[in-house]
């Protein structure tokens, strides 16, 4: 291969990895020799021959092969000292015969230049978000964060369970802002890769590359924070990089599976940080967002699966049973829709229950206190702290009340149970609660109406 034919190489990968990470990564890259199968690049550093093996190898291959050059895997090394073709090699071989179409990320999850060596999935963006009211806060602060200018909300922290939209929001975020301002510079990753690239850093001694990439961005994205509890080496790191940042006045934004107070293992000094901007709770969803998504994925779909119907209740069928998880509700009507494609018939509710048998059993509805808990606050409108606080005020109390009864006839948590899920009660304090509820809900038609409410949005 000559200069000439890894210049027409450089000029396709602009256009599958973007001009930012192109200028920043692929130029850079020194084409030194093929021989055997084996591709060798001259890089400056340790660190980006670290960088460009993971994050680009695959595309570099794949247009080495699309150019019609005969190699099986690439290697990058930093030049020895005086000397220009010799090398001494620091990273370890992007090593893959051809790759199967299943084993390519560049259409579903292509690298971009919005993010400087991660990853953005395509079809994570705010018009393909279907907003309901469990998500309403989270996608209007989303939003608000994306129109870029000054910062408002730093760090905004999104945090609920799986599958719930937290990283579809961060993904939406990253592409409306570099939509809107190319030039800016918004690193997104999981807190697994950043503690993974601050321990190699450490290991090859390149932290002052680790803290120029990290401290001179506009916008760090650090998706499920919760996973650097207990490392204390990463937390350090993170509480400098994130004390540069909001000093530099740039936008932080978090990911969590639950709020910052109840991860366990993180300093209390990067709780208070955290807690310093925005935090919105993706509560989970209703059955009329779930039947939201389905018509979307329905109509995206359709373009796929041409000539394929689904029968009338089908969708209303799945939001009703798939509750836990819009990822395991989306993957159901994947399996559907290839089914029904595959064996020519149209998608009818027997269908779907034969296809679905498994889906439907893991996912049959198991209510929980915490979900219970949430929804009577929510209900209420009052904090989830104070429902399971000391307070005894009647604001709270009968709340709480309506909490354990619900817990009692709703989950199969035993007294005990449910009393420590409520601030440490005693599980006579929760009989009396049920009891009272019980005696109230018969005269009382406002709390039995109430309680009809909760009971058909847990259900739903």
């Amino acid at each position: 291969m000559t200069e000439e034919i890894w210049g027409e190489i450089r000029e396709i990968l602009i256009g599958r990895v973007g001009k930012n990470n192109y200028v920043n990564w692929i130029e850079p890259l020194e084409f030194s020799e093929l021989a055997d199968g084996v591709a060798r690049f001259l890089v400056p550093t340790q660190f980006m021959g670290t960088w460009v093996s993971q994050n680009f190898g695959d595309q570099i291959l794949r247009a080495l092969k699309g150019h019609g050059q005969s190699v099986s895997r690439i290697e990058f090394a930093v030049p020895a000292m005086g000397t220009k073709p010799s090398c001494k090699k620091v990273k370890e071989k992007v090593e893959r015969s051809e790759p199967e179409e299943s084993e390519v990320t560049v259409e579903t999850k292509p690298a971009t230049d919005a993010l400087p060596g991660a990853s953005l999935d395509q079809r994570f963006t705010f018009d393909s978000f279907v907003v309901g009211k469990p998500n309403e806060l989270a996608h209007a602060a989303a939003r608000r964060v994306a129109e870029g200018g000054s910062v408002t909300f730093n760090p905004l922290f999104l945090y609920g369970g799986v599958g719930l939209g937290k990283t579809h929001l961060m993904h939406a975020i990253a592409w409306e802002l570099k939509t809107k301002s190319p030039g800016l510079r918004v690193v997104y990753l999981s807190a697994e890769q950043f503690m993974y690239r601050f321990v190699q850093a450490l290991r090859e001694k390149d932290m002052i590359g680790f803290k120029q990439l990290f401290r001179s961005v506009d916008v760090l994205m650090v998706d499920d924070i919760q996973f650097i509890a207990g490392k204390d080496a990463t937390q350090e790191e993170f509480f400098h990089t994130f004390n540069a940042l909001v000093d530099q006045n740039k936008q932080i934004i978090l990911s969590a599976d639950r709020a910052p107070t109840e991860i366990h293992g993180i300093e209390e000094r990067i709780v208070s940080r955290m807690q310093s901007g925005l935090l919105v709770d993706l509560h989970p969803t209703n059955y009329e967002l779930r039947l939201g998504i389905l018509q979307q994925k329905v109509e995206q779909f359709s373009e796929q699966f041409r000539n394929l119907e689904i029968a009338e209740g089908v969708l209303e069928f799945l939001a009703h049973r798939i509750s836990s998880n819009v990822r395991v509700l989306e993957g159901a009507l994947m399996r559907l829709f290839a089914f029904g494609s595959l064996v020519g018939r149209e998608i009818t509710l027997e269908l779907t229950q034969d296809c679905l048998a498994d889906i439907l059993r893991a996912t049959d509805r198991k209510i929980t206190v915490e979900e219970i808990q949430r929804k009577v606050s929510d209900h209420y409108n009052i904090r989830l702290s104070d429902l399971i606080g000391p307070k005894r005020v009647r604001t709270f109390a009968r709340p709480r009340q309506v909490a354990m009864y619900l817990a009692k006839h709703m989950t199969t948590r035993s007294l005990p149970d449910i009393g420590r899920r409520f601030g440490g009660r005693d599980h006579t304090t929760v009989m009396h609660g049920v009891r009272r509820i019980e005696e109230l809900k018969a005269r009382d038609s406002q709390l039995a109406e109430d309680l009809e409410l909760l009971r058909r949005a847990l259900e739903g």
